[in-house]
């Protein structure tokens, strides 16, 4: 069977008026106008999971992205492994004292949870994960001899740095609905931005099947039809039983190692110990509260959320009013004015620092004039002489089309 790609079809999906269970789905991970573009751009692709171990009954793309949404997990508890490779290059150690010193913005406290989990962009890392329901969930990051842990207990949130030994308290926003069960930086968080880009220019299919922390999964595969994107496919590893992500896979076009691996390496469904999400700030501690408790916590950057949509996220990088984006899909790019001229500083003029950023970008020029493009293998750059920022995960050459057609 054809994907459905027709206005008719995706009228069909959003207006399908199916029972509670499809209305229930609504409420949680997955948007149901989520599920309803899905349905229109992939239709019932029968890539049936026949293949590989373990052996699962079929399934279609689309019953697969509806056992997403209709996923409703309140416990479990685990650990996650996140390996992030950017083809970012070695500062010497410059990447840790720029986190450390963002890590002390805001409240000034290296336990604020705002800025910590920011570590996660570069290199291999440990996370430890509890939930019991949208008011109790726990997150360590495990490093060498010291732990980071953000605990969400009711209106407490905390952040604990064993390193410093500094405890940060805050308050958490008064419920609106319904909250996820478990923190940021999990394999279904990623999905979930990964879903939000699924459209048109989406290839959706299911992939075999795999034994992910000893649970049996089914494979989603998602692959932008367009060229000019960086991204070469997301796998995502979905629970044959509960329907929650269990890892999540992004492989650039240019091939090579994985961008993003997250993954569950145990992973429980049942009710943590009540224990876990206690938390006293040690004796001897720093604490830092929360200075503005009128407002809600400002937590760790969300994968996706601040960049543009063919990213996975719906906000770009925010200039003086906001981001303009280019383009759909996989290759929208965020445009926004930086309000500063000359672009990026290099040799004499830049000093030190200039010459190392315009080491690490290429110069281009075209008709919107000179830039500095600096890339990444997922999210390239442009930076212009005028102060202009185009960003996405697009190619060098998008970059300098988009700045052309910008002028």
């Amino acid at each position: 069977m054809a994907p459905y790609e027709s206005d008719d079809a995706t009228a069909a999906a959003q207006e399908d008026d199916t029972p509670s269970g499809r209305r229930k789905a609504a409420r949680y991970a997955v948007p149901v106008a989520v599920v309803g573009v899905a349905a229109a751009t992939i239709g019932l692709v029968p890539a049936l999971a026949d293949s590989g171990d373990p052996n699962l009954p079929k399934i279609t793309a689309q019953q697969l992205i509806d056992k997403i949404a209709k996923s409703d997990v309140q416990q479990l508890s685990g650990t996650v492994k996140v390996s992030t490779d950017l083809g970012l290059p070695d500062l010497g150690g410059l990447e840790s004292s720029l986190a450390s010193g963002a890590a002390r913005g805001g409240d000034g406290s290296s336990a604020d949870p705002k800025s910590h989990l920011t570590e996660l962009v570069s290199g291999t890392h440990t996370l430890r994960v509890a939930a019991d329901g949208p008011d109790r969930q726990k997150l360590s990051l495990l490093e060498s001899g010291a732990e980071y842990s953000m605990i969400h207990d009711g209106k407490d949130v905390w952040g604990y740095d064993s390193k410093t030994d500094e405890v940060y308290h805050g308050t958490a926003a008064a419920p609106a609905g319904k909250h996820r069960a478990e923190p940021p930086a999990t394999p279904k968080d990623f999905a979930e931005e990964a879903l939000k880009a699924v459209d048109g220019t989406t290839s959706v299919t299911v992939d075999g099947t795999a034994q992910v922390a000893g649970r049996d999964a089914y494979k989603l595969l998602i692959k932008p039809k367009q060229s000019g994107t960086t991204v070469g496919a997301v796998s995502i590893a979905v629970d044959a039983k509960t329907g929650m992500p269990l890892k999540f896979t992004l492989t650039p076009r240019s091939g090579g190692a994985a961008v993003l691996d997250a993954g569950f390496t145990q992973v429980s469904f049942g009710r943590p110990a009540a224990s876990t999400f206690d938390f006293t700030p040690p004796k001897g501690a720093k604490v830092t509260e929360e200075k503005d408790r009128g407002k809600a916590p400002e937590h760790a950057p969300k994968a996706g959320r601040d960049f543009p949509k063919g990213l996975g996220g719906a906000h770009g990088p925010q200039g003086a009013h906001g981001p303009k984006v280019i383009g759909q899909g996989w290759t929208a790019i965020a445009t926004f004015e930086t309000g500063a001229k000359g672009g990026v500083p290099s040799g004499a003029k830049g000093g030190e620092l200039g010459g190392f950023l315009g080491s690490l970008g290429d110069q281009v020029s075209g008709k919107f004039g000179k830039g500095t493009v600096f890339s990444t293998r997922l999210v390239n750059a442009l930076i212009t002489d005028d102060g202009k920022v185009y960003a996405g995960a697009v190619t060098k050459d998008a970059l300098v089309k988009a700045a052309d057609q910008g002028k």
